[in-house]
């Protein structure tokens, strides 16, 4: 068999194992047989082609390390082996039938090399995969897949190290283990694994649809940037729950903040590459904008006192809902006091439930609503079916599902009395004031019905973020306050809706908003 002078190692190298390294020193010794059964002979000047797949993936259960840090380690472990290496990026693509072809059309693309059946061997130890190599012809060695019994996979190590269990360290080789350590990565891998309120996506929800998500954010930016601007502290400025940054481009071009540096800090992954992609675009007036994938409840990520602003606007509900509750918000306001430096500001801008959440309150749809059809389980219905079934419903029809998915996905009660008539026909319901406003502010979400069902607007009230953050250091500024937003009661919560009070008196619509300035003591 005539000697091939590549080895294609594709896998997503998160770690590289000690008997990974022995197995490449034993295959470049001629002692590993392909899965013909024949000896596979290197070149003794062969080359490991290391295919880094998900390489724009990042930040993420199932890809926790960004590609610079992966190609970095294997750089450093392949010179202390003296294993002549080269590292490929390859993309995060959908696995489909031409998986194989994309990973080869990438390495040719970013290293110049063309690997072909006779000049390469794989080394594999996925099946599946393998099986895709092996139909365009290239050999197959196994890897851990074929020794008995199977060596600990990069996967199966690093989930020793999320459980805190030590034998990891002694599975990886060593300059893995010493690259780990110098960036501190095993707590990064940590934390990102352990999080409960972030998916294996590297988001709070699988079924958001991110397009319509970033636009209405973008659409609103100006409004919001004109809200909180005139109690920005400028030095370090930091947005929570920047989405795709479209609140720091209009930080960006404030002349106040020329010598800030602005931050935008996301749990989505999808929104900061979209971020970071717009900042390469050359979006961004001021140079010095920074983007991170953050959980700031998990860990700090700035240190203490060293923040002049922190705007989280439209963040602090999503906090409550996907986490746990008051708990996690009084975390979150911990962790703003301790990084806010001396007279900086937290500028909190979200929706808000109303003082009197329990008073009883009538719903009464207009035009008459005709027979309410009965909820469905939406469970595994692609966003465009969920879409397009929201929409056909009547305003009842559109309560009636909101009090099925709401209580599943956001985990309250959402207790309804239907109001009929004599021969049974709906003429409204009876609710708390509180779970009202709750399907109010959702039911017009019919891209992204299903994530927002997830979330609860309401629940603190104004009295509530006051103590809040006053019991965390903070002192409340002047400017802050409840509002309500009238063009949001006239053209979205009052349309096809009457609500009275137990008489029939018209309700008097609550606030639907706060604007809170926290500010931190001097001295």
């Amino acid at each position: 068999m005539t000697s091939v002078d590549h080895v294609l190692f594709p896998g997503r190298h998160h770690l590289v194992t000690r008997f990974q390294v022995e197995y490449l020193h034993a295959l470049s010794r001629g002692e590993i047989t392909d899965t013909g059964g024949q000896v596979v002979a290197l070149d003794p000047a062969a080359v490991v082609v290391w295919g880094v797949t998900s390489a724009t993936h990042t930040g993420t259960r199932r890809n926790p390390l960004p590609a610079h840090r992966r190609e970095a380690m294997i750089e450093r472990v392949s010179v202390s082996e003296h294993l002549p290496s080269l590292v490929a990026p390859i993309p995060d693509v959908p696995m489909s039938a031409r998986f194989a072809v994309t990973v080869l059309g990438n390495v040719e693309m970013t290293t110049g090399r063309s690997l072909t059946p006779q000049n390469t061997v794989v080394a594999c130890s996925t099946p599946a995969v393998a099986a895709m190599y092996a139909e365009l012809g290239f050999r197959i060695v196994t890897v851990e897949a074929g020794v008995d019994p199977t060596p600990a996979r990069p996967w199966d190590v690093l989930e020793l190290m999320v459980a805190g269990d030590p034998t990891w360290r002694d599975l990886a080789h060593d300059q893995s283990v010493t690259f780990y350590d110098q960036y501190r990565l095993d707590d990064a891998v940590r934390l990102i694994h352990t999080d409960p309120t972030v998916g294996s996506e590297g988001d709070l929800t699988e079924t958001r649809d991110y397009r319509t998500y970033t636009a209405a954010f973008d659409d609103a930016s100006d409004r919001k940037w004109e809200q909180v601007a005139p109690f920005v502290v400028p030095g370090r400025v930091v947005d929570l729950g920047c989405a795709a940054g479209g609140l720091l481009e209009r930080a960006a071009r404030d002349p106040r903040l020329a010598e800030s540096d602005l931050y935008g800090v996301d749990v989505s992954r999808h929104l900061v590459a979209e971020a970071e992609h717009r900042k390469a675009q050359g979006v961004f007036a001021n140079p010095s904008v920074y983007f991170a994938q953050r959980n700031l409840l998990r860990s700090s990520v700035f240190p203490s006192s060293s923040v002049n602003t922190t705007i989280t606007v439209a963040l602090t509900h999503e906090i409550s809902s996907y986490g746990d509750g008051r708990a996690d918000l009084e975390r979150l306001a911990t962790r703003i006091f301790e990084h806010t430096a001396p007279g900086g500001v937290w500028i909190n801008s979200d929706v808000l439930g109303p003082d009197d959440g329990d008073t009883r309150v009538h719903l009464r749809f207009e035009p008459p609503p005709e027979p309410v059809a009965d909820a469905v389980d939406l469970t595994g219905w692609d966003r465009q079916r969920v879409h397009d079934r929201i929409v056909a419903l009547t305003p009842a029809g559109r309560l009636a599902q909101f009090a099925r998915d709401f209580p599943k996905l956001a985990g309250a009660q959402l207790p309804v009395d239907w109001d009929r008539g004599p021969d049974g026909e709906v003429r409204g319901a009876w609710l708390s004031r509180r779970d009202a406003m709750e399907f109010l502010y959702t039911r017009d979400y019919t891209d992204n019905w299903l994530s927002e069902c997830h979330e609860r607007f309401c629940d603190l009230t104004w009295s509530d973020w006051v103590d809040l953050v006053t019991s965390v250091g903070f002192e409340v500024a002047p400017g802050s306050g409840p509002w309500r937003n009238d063009w949001l009661v006239e053209n979205r919560l009052s349309h096809g809706v009457a609500v009275t009070v137990a008489g029939g008196a018209d309700a008097v619509w609550p606030s639907t908003h706060l604007l809170l300035v926290a500010r931190k003591p001097v001295g």
